[in-house]
């Protein structure tokens, strides 16, 4: 890097700096903070405009404002909802503080403070505030896009992340003089009372197209732009998962999804049930009669909002702008606060459409509010069109990935499209990050953070992990070395190759695993849609009753389990898989599976001939699989080399069939396996959420007890959703099942009740799963001794049992967002007590990451 240019370039951007400051000296500037007279407490919202017009800003959540305006004005209005309207004299052409108490107004307090006597209280009923937002909500429908039969526009997306009021003197330390040019590179002018120093940086220009009849949207990316950190991080990945986080916003929908969390919009159906509503103010926009609307929670730990909206008086009831805030008391990690600004613009036939949405967030990992990250997430709507038809090519074919064209379109390209400015910091992000990334520090840094995080180091084309796996110990293997690793993207995206080697010290056996796959389609196998063939061998072993994985992780912390852990299989693994995704999201996959499986440890495969017991050495199946699935509207966070499915309101199907061949490739029997699922995340509004699934399996042909389903159970101290946490290993097979899981998220809705669980920000939770089956009379070894007798102890007592008529059932109730990520479940069994060794009770733990 030529730093002498650098240098030159910093040296004109301040003198540019500073020549601006004085151009611009003439306008009038009041910035300061609103705070309680009596109690000295900020007052977020609160509105701040120049006396005799409409032009005003609102103080953010610490009560800051900054009112700017490049026309002469001597005085300032301050109204806030409760407190006595106040009148400030100002000096035209200059920059002031000016710090603002508010006094409290007895008379509207007492419509929404309860005191002891008479009191004036807040009703619903006669309530001209209530009326109004009643017929907002009866009006919402014919006032969103979808009214119309066509519609098209532009769209213009910009998310920006910064880090927040960086010290000044950090640049001069040693380790970060290097970063000088980065740390310097500061906006504080955006938001009033911040200095943001941007890190991250994406942007995206499309046209957006709907259809009322038949149904159909499409979107067309005309251009989009991203930061690149280097190969470590996953830029696209990284910039889903934000805009993920600061999700589109509908304010006439019932909910609106922010930070993984649903909060009730001031305009949902029931919203006079949880929000207070006053009418504060009535002004003309362009000769529209607007009527200010405030809205607060009436419990302010609800996830509610705080603000205010501007509804015209035309009939439409439509809303021409709104201000949404967060209350401090929501129990919302890392989000110190939060605010969602939209502006409508008129359409020719007098209805509004949205044209600007602004989202930010501040994040901080404590309520120190100095430091943190800060998100902006800006959308801009132009060239809005209403019932224009097009043909139906228009609206088919929706994209799934753009082009590298459209991903490397040139700068002139996006100062011509841009439908907003970048600030002056901004502008730098590309070019910054693209330093920062050659630079020798900077990659050794992010060297240890992938090794730390995500368990693998990084040698280019190949790296080893994952780090938690190299080390285990079970009762059959004893100690257990492994070491493997991966290929990535840098030596092919179509070409993936896996490994690892593992070695148990007791058993004295290696183990070893290698797999090679060939994508179809010309994208990375992890890439929506996939459409690849996959080939594998693996030596292992694993305890009967977890599903086989892709690759079984040893990892380190669960390797400590309660009750008896000594029965094991040896598996030798063979198959090749083929999967194929659609644009639709609806996907297919077959494959054929050679599995040979041998009893380890006290485990034995024993059966009866002519009367003699008989010990088997090994079971040996080869099977054909085929599967089906449809995830409708499904999201993933996509990685370098990995996907992680985004929760959603969409449910998942997935329809699997197997069939095992008797005497191709040795395999012993001929049967079917029949298995359906369906995954549905319910929002309960403020309720939270529940997570339900609901599985049914049947088995058709007779086969030994390995090859009948046994049910997932858990023996580790960690509590496993898709598991039953009180179940012993082998401790129930069936051949017939259906089964339902429900794991209720409230999100503190009842603790935020209680003052002390209020103030820790605990979470409740519940769960239960049940199952209802069988083994059938052709599968069960005491009527046929030629089949493998259920296992049992020294003593001979049975271990593995069939479900009867009772279903096995088991729930919990915990705590979870304990020091912001472990969860904390009591677990009780209800059913099947007196099987061998059970547990009645548990407490099992887990460590989540959630807003």
């Amino acid at each position: 890097m030529d730093f002498k240019y650098l240098y030159k370039k910093l040296s004109f951007l301040t003198f540019f700096l500073f020549c601006t400051s004085l151009l611009f000296a003439q306008n009038t500037v009041v910035s300061g903070t609103v705070t309680d007279a009596r109690n000295k407490q900020t007052l977020p919202f609160v509105v701040i405009s120049i006396t005799g017009t409409t032009k005003g800003v609102n103080s953010d959540n610490d009560g800051k404002y900054r009112l700017s305006s490049d026309q002469s004005f001597t005085q300032i209005k301050v109204t806030y909802l409760g407190y006595k309207d106040a009148f400030f004299t100002v000096t035209p052409g200059t920059q002031q503080v000016l710090n603002i108490k508010l006094i409290p107004a007895s008379q509207q307090l007492n419509e929404v403070v309860v005191k002891s006597g008479k009191k004036i209280k807040y009703r619903n009923k006669d309530n001209p505030a209530v009326e109004l937002i009643r017929k907002v909500i009866a009006n919402k429908e014919k006032n969103r896009p979808e009214a119309y039969s066509y519609v098209e526009y532009r769209e213009y997306d910009k998310m920006q992340f910064s880090f927040v009021n960086v010290s000044d003197k950090l640049a001069d330390k040693k380790f970060f003089r290097k970063y000088k040019f980065i740390i310097e590179n500061r906006d504080s002018t955006t938001v009033p009372g911040k200095s943001l120093l941007p890190i991250f940086l994406d942007e995206k220009l499309s046209n957006y197209y709907y259809r009322k009849s038949p149904e159909k949207e499409k979107t067309v990316t005309l251009g989009e732009k991203t930061v690149n950190f280097g190969p470590t991080i996953d830029n696209e990945g990284l910039g889903q998962y934000f805009k993920h986080m600061y999700n589109k916003v509908d304010i006439y929908s019932n909910d609106v999804f922010l930070m993984t969390n649903n909060f009730l919009s001031p305009i949902a159906n029931v919203s006079p049930t949880f929000y207070y509503f006053f009418i504060t103010d009535t002004v003309v926009v362009n000769n529209q009669k607007l009527v200010e609307l405030s809205f607060t929670p009436r419990n302010t730990t609800d996830m509610l909002f705080v603000g205010k909206m501007y509804v015209t008086l035309d009939g439409n009831y439509a809303v021409q702008k709104v201000f949404l805030t967060i209350n401090k008391n929501i129990n919302l990690n890392f989000v110190n606060s939060m605010t969602v600004n939209q502006e409508f613009e008129q359409n020719p036939d007098g209805r509004y459409h949205l044209s600007k949405s602004t989202t930010l967030a501040d994040f901080g990992l404590t309520k120190n509010k100095k430091g943190g990250l800060f998100g902006i997430r800006t959308i801009t709507y132009k060239n809005y069109v209403v019932n224009k038809p097009h043909p139906d090519t228009t609206y088919q074919n929706q994209e799934l990935s753009v082009s590298d064209e459209v991903k490397h379109r040139s700068d002139q390209f996006w100062v011509q499209n841009r439908l907003d400015t970048l600030s002056a910091a901004e502008s730098k992000v590309y070019k910054n990050t693209d330093s920062l990334r050659n630079m020798p520090s900077y990659k050794r840094t992010m060297a240890i953070a992938e090794l730390l995080f995500a368990g693998y180091k990084g040698f280019g084309a190949f790296e080893i992990g994952p780090a938690n796996t190299f080390y285990s110990f079970n009762p059959v293997e004893g100690f257990k070395l492994r070491v493997g690793g991966r290929t990535t993207p840098e030596l092919s995206k179509r070409y993936y190759f896996e490994t690892y080697a593992a070695y148990g010290f007791k058993d004295e056996r290696w183990k070893y695993f290698l797999s090679a796959t060939y994508s179809i389609n010309d994208k990375s196998i992890y890439k929506f849609p996939q459409n690849y063939i996959r080939a594998s061998v693996q030596s292992d072993t694993h305890i009967p009753g977890e599903n086989l994985q892709f690759v079984q992780e040893d990892n380190f912390l669960l390797s400590f389990k309660r009750g008896n852990n000594d029965k094991y299989l040896y598996d030798d693994n063979y198959r090749v898989d083929y999967v194929h995704e659609y644009e639709n999201h609806f996907s297919y996959s077959f494959g054929v599976n050679r599995l040979t499986q041998a009893p380890a440890g006290t485990l034995a495969f024993i059966n009866e001939v002519n009367g003699v017991a008989n010990n088997i050495d090994g079971l040996t199946t080869t099977e054909f699989t085929a599967g089906l699935r449809y995830a409708p509207n499904e999201q993933f966070y996509q990685g370098k080399i990995y996907r992680i499915p985004i929760p959603s309101k969409y449910p998942v199907f997935s329809l699997d069939y197997t069939e095992g061949i008797k005497n191709v490739f040795d395999g012993a029997y001929n049967y079917e396996k029949l298995h359906a699922r369906i995954d549905k995340r319910v929002y309960l509004s403020q309720l939270g959420y529940a997570d339900v699934t609901v599985e049914a399996g049947h088995i058709f042909g007779q086969v030994p007890y390995p090859l009948l389903t046994i049910f997932r159970a858990n023996q580790t101290y960690a509590y496993d959703l898709y598991s039953y946490n009180l179940m012993n290993f082998l401790e129930f097979v069936s051949d017939h099942y259906e089964s339902f899981n429900i794991d209720q998220h409230f999100n503190g809705f009842f603790f935020n009740k209680v003052p002390l669980l209020k103030k820790l920000k605990w979470r409740e939770v519940a769960s239960v799963k049940v199952i209802y089956g069988g083994v059938s009379d052709e599968n069960n070894p005491s009527l046929h001794p030629s089949l493998y007798q259920f296992p049992v102890t020294g003593t001979g007592q049975p271990i593995t049992y069939a479900l009867g008529r009772t279903p096995y059932v088991e729930g919990s109730v915990g705590i979870e967002n304990i020091f912001k990520f472990v969860r904390v479940d009591l677990v009780r069994r209800f059913t099947y007590l007196d099987n061998y060794d059970v547990a009645k009770w548990g407490i099992r733990t887990l460590v989540q990451f959630t807003f």
